[in-house]
Order: structure tokens, then sequence, then C-alpha cells
């Protein structure tokens, strides 16, 4: 198949575009790199740096004629979405209409939608929150995703364009960006590698499901023939808080930096943890990665390619 991944310069798109040329198909990679990075890039795909709200898109439908579409391209900060919303939804719904409207102008059979589970259901109700858990999103960020899984329903309803919406827990693993705010692990390995302070907001109790990036990617794998017309929570199901966390990372890195803490930051959740059942059910996926795995896969990346 020819399949266009959308931010597969960036931590999740690139391995996404990994596995799919891996898998014999014809990838084509759109990115901007204002976050992703140009070694990245898998070698046997095309790609074209591009902005995802740029109108010319609509000539790479038509000189490719893609049978999938992956959208993983976004704007993820959730920090910046409480600065800048404008910018947020400039990217997550313009950026968003302007790939899916050429998929549906252009034949594609099926568009793949990076969501957050992280951010869609807010405050939660029950733990884990499974995929019917009331959406009330705590940050610009979490409202844009929403509003792409909505659109993509609309698009199924009305020109049968199908998708599948993935609502993923807190992705890490190798190639995720140090140096943004979004991916405490990747922040705090730049920190403690460097043998600088890192600053845990708030208390450090609150807790995310941590999913590793090869899980994510072989749900999107699986993607490419079921959980149509469908929305799914990808993560494990188990909660770890962020001085665990901080404190499994002293130890790995040998950096035995003392734990600071700063303010709480606006539009972060307490608590956040998914059910997977449905993905389970549905997609035969379950992740095969416990956290001790991930974690120490991810040291030894950043340990010998990151650059700090």
């Amino acid at each position: 198949m020819k399949i266009l991944v959308t931010g597969g310069a960036g931590f999740i798109g690139s391995h996404i575009a990994d596995a799919y040329s891996a898998a014999g198909h014809d990838v084509v990679i759109i990115d901007n790199l204002s976050t992703g990075r140009e070694k990245n890039i898998n070698p046997q795909a095309t790609f074209i740096k591009m902005d995802i709200r740029d109108r010319t898109i609509t000539d790479v439908f038509q000189q490719f004629h893609f049978d999938i579409v992956n959208h993983q391209a976004a704007q993820m900060d959730v920090r910046l979405s409480v600065r800048d919303p404008i910018f947020d939804a400039e990217n997550n719904v313009i950026g968003l209409l302007n790939v899916v409207q050429n998929a549906a102008d252009h034949g594609v059979k099926k568009v793949i939608y990076a969501s957050s589970g992280g951010v869609v259901y807010g405050e939660q109700d029950y733990f884990p929150a499974d995929e019917e858990h009331p959406q009330r999103p705590y940050c610009p960020y979490g409202v844009t995703k929403l509003v792409g899984e909505k659109y993509l329903y609309y698009y199924a309803k009305t020109v049968n364009l199908t998708y599948t919406a993935f609502r993923y827990a807190n992705v890490y693993g190798p190639r995720q960006n140090p140096h943004g705010e979004a991916g405490v692990i990747a922040i705090f390995l730049q920190k403690l590698f460097n043998r600088e302070q890192a600053v845990i907001n708030g208390d450090g109790r609150q807790t995310r499901d941590y999913v590793y990036v090869a899980d994510v990617v072989q749900a999107n794998v699986m993607a490419l023939t079921g959980g149509d017309n469908d929305v799914f929570n990808i993560g494990t199901g188990i909660e770890l808080d962020v001085n665990n966390i901080y404190q499994l990372l002293n130890t790995l890195t040998g950096a035995h930096m003392p734990e600071k803490h700063g303010p709480a930051k606006a539009g972060e959740q307490r608590r956040s943890v998914l059910d997977i059942k449905k993905a389970l059910t549905l997609l035969q996926w379950q992740p095969e990665y416990d956290f001790e795995q991930g974690l120490a896969a991810t040291v030894e990346y950043f340990k010998e390619y990151e650059l700090f």
C-alpha cells in the first residue's frame, strides 16, 4: 500500500514509518521539522518538508494516490496549548482538516489518527477510564484532539472515509524529544545525563499511564486492516507517579541527583490511566513491553544516540 505518514520525522511518527516501510509499504512522510528531526526520517521513505496547514498539500495527494493516511502530526504540548490556544487549534484542527479533506477528495481508503487518552477524558470519574468515560478535556490540546475524533466520525458518516482513532496514553521511548515540555521521561533523562537539576512539577504524585513506543507502533500496524470506524485506548492500565519515575531514572543513569519540586502547571490532570480491554478484544492488541523493559531500552538509546 501507499501510505502517507504526517509527522513522520517525529518521535512516534518516525517509528510508525519505519514499521510500514519494513512491512513493504510505500511510505511518504510529510513533516515541517518544527519538532521532528531529519535523522529520524526513514531512508526508504519519500520525504516532503511541508506544514500540514499548507494548502499545496493537495498537490501531494494528487501525485501519490495514497491508500492510507496515518496522521501523527500535531501540536502536542499541553502547556503551550494553554498559553496559545489559537496556535494549538490552527495545527490540531485546521491542519487535521486540511489533511482529512484531501484524503476524502482523493480516494484515500482510511485515516489512522493519533488522539490522546491522557487529556480527552479530563479528570477521571473512575480508574482506569474506558472509551465510554465522559470526555471533559482539561486543556485546549485535549479539546482539539477530541474535535479531531468528531470530524473523523463526520467524514465516515458523510463520505464513507474509514478511520481508526487511537487515544494514546503517555508514550515514551527512543527518539522522544527532550527539548520540549512534552515527555517527562525524555526531559528527565536529558537533565540527569547532563548532571543538571530536573524539576518535578507540584508534589510529583500525579500519575500517568506510560506505554512504550514499540507497542504504539504495533497498534498502528494492526489498524491497517482492523479497528474500522472506532476509537481505542492505547496504554497499559497501570498508573505510575512522577516521583517514582524520577527515582528509577536517577538510578538507571547513575546521576543520583536530589529531588526538587516546583509549582504545579496549569492544565495538567492529577490522575490518568486507561482501560485497554477494547483494543485487546477488537484489535487483539496488548502491550508487550513492561515499564522496566521499556525504560531500560530508552535509557540505553539516550545514552548512546542523544547529544545533550
